[in-house]
C-alpha cells in the first residue's frame, strides 16, 4: 500500500487536469493557430495527452508498493 505522502502526491495529479479543463478563460480564444488550427482544439488535445501521464503517474504511485 503506498504511503501518505504518495496518496497526497497521486490527489494532486488527479485533480490539475479537473482544475486546467474548468478554468475556461485560460483556453477560450481561437489564437495562436497551430497549422490552421484553433488554440482551443489544440490546447484540448494537448491536454488529454497531459492528462493521461498524470493518470498514469498517479495510478504508479500508488500501486508501487504492491
Amino acid at each position: 500500500m503506498a504511503n501518505r505522502g504518495s496518496q497526497v502526491v497521486a490527489a494532486i495529479l488527479l485533480v490539475i487536469p479537473f482544475v486546467v479543463y474548468l478554468w475556461v478563460p485560460s483556453y477560450n480564444m481561437v489564437d495562436p493557430k497551430l497549422d490552421g488550427l484553433p488554440f482551443f482544439y489544440w490546447y484540448q488535445t494537448i491536454w488529454l495527452v497531459f492528462s493521461g501521464i498524470l493518470f498514469g503517474l498517479a495510478a504508479w504511485l500508488i500501486n508501487r508498493g504492491e
